[in-house]
């Protein structure tokens, strides 16, 4: 091996999206507004779950973290994405590269199985509500969330080390818009059996005995949906259990497809379509999907509000706004500051 080959090891190029540069404005522009979207919407749910006592429960833990795991993943991905639209060189270093790929794949693996968890929290509260307290308290939710993180920090450190086995001497292009290891195997000139072998078992199991989880607690789920006599509260439930598991069937299908499915490492047209999905578009929605159609995150919001638009008016109107009956009037009558202190 030749001193140019060995030094092609050190550093890579990062030509995802490179085929259209006349729409490279257009393409920034459209990610630079999905991230923040991204990031505004799953660090204010965090926000909110953190301040507000009343979603200190289960449910909102499981969601607090999965928020939190998908601004990991937005923030591993897409401000060196949107760098490489206007650089000139697009490099990316092997440290850069393994550290990118690492917090994706802590990312995601605790994504797994904390769907997998609200699976089961919402099987335990709709089929078994009597029991709730007791089958999820708050020390196996602590426990459920730990094993997250440290299953997610064990994959990832299983396959980076791995990684430290192959030699990259062939061309030094990624035709990706990140660093993942499957592209990082098409370019060693060792033989990756190894590591595409652990990326099938490691990979595969964390996502097979997650969805287990997840298709057999919707399964009991919409068998006590079907039994309820309330057409209101049926077309309710349904509607919700629907949204979620059309989420969680696009970022299990994406991942499956696109790590698990034969041939996963030759087949390189499939890569940047299938990582759109599991990078950009789940963690963009998951923040609609889970909180904005729950009425118990919309009312904490309104009360935010509502405390704000107290707080701004005393800083206009003084201490007056401050007294007991004003601020109970607001909450009450939903009239403004104006209408209360200056009746017409």
């Amino acid at each position: 091996m030749t001193e140019d080959n060995l030094s092609l090891t050190t550093e890579f190029i990062l030509i995802g999206f490179t085929v259209h540069p006349e729409l490279k404005t257009l393409l920034f522009l459209v990610f630079f507004t999905i991230y923040l979207i991204t990031m505004v919407g799953n660090l204010g749910l965090v926000a909110l779950i953190v301040t507000e006592h009343r979603l200190h429960t289960p449910m909102y833990i499981f969601l607090g973290n999965l928020a939190l795991m998908d601004s990991c993943c937005s923030c591993a991905i897409t401000p060196k994405m949107l760098q490489n639209f206007f650089s000139k060189d697009r490099m990316i270093s092997l440290c850069e590269c393994m550290a990118q790929f690492y917090f994706l794949c802590l990312a995601e693996t605790a994504d797994c199985f904390l769907l997998a968890a609200m699976a089961y929290d919402r099987y335990v509260a709709i089929c078994k509500p009597l029991q709730y307290h007791t089958m999820m308290s708050k020390k196996l939710c602590i426990q459920m969330t730990t094993g997250a993180y440290i299953a997610g920090n064990l994959h990832s450190m299983i396959h980076i080390g791995f990684l430290f086995r192959l030699t990259f001497c062939r061309s030094h292009q990624i035709n990706h818009f990140f660093c993942d290891v499957l592209p990082l195997y098409r370019l060693s000139c060792a033989d990756p059996y190894i590591n595409e072998l652990m990326i099938f078992i490691f990979s595969g199991s964390v996502q097979v005995f997650s969805i287990i989880i997840v298709v057999i607690s919707y399964l009991f789920i919409l068998f006590t949906i079907f039994k309820m006599k309330s057409k209101k509260g049926k077309g309710k439930a349904l509607s919700t259990c629907t949204s979620h598991f059309v989420s969680v069937s696009i970022f299990y299908g994406s991942l499956l497809f696109m790590y698990i499915r034969p041939n996963s490492v030759n087949d390189k047209d499939k890569d940047i379509p299938l990582a759109i999905f599991y990078t950009l578009v789940i963690p963009l929605l998951n923040p609609f999907i889970y909180s904005l159609r729950n009425k118990e995150v919309i009312n904490v919001m309104k009360k935010i509000m509502r405390n704000f638009n107290i707080w701004k008016k005393t800083a206009v109107f003084g201490e007056h706004y401050k007294q007991p009956f004003i601020i109970q009037a607001v909450e009450n009558t939903g009239m403004n500051v104006t209408q209360i202190l200056f009746p017409r």
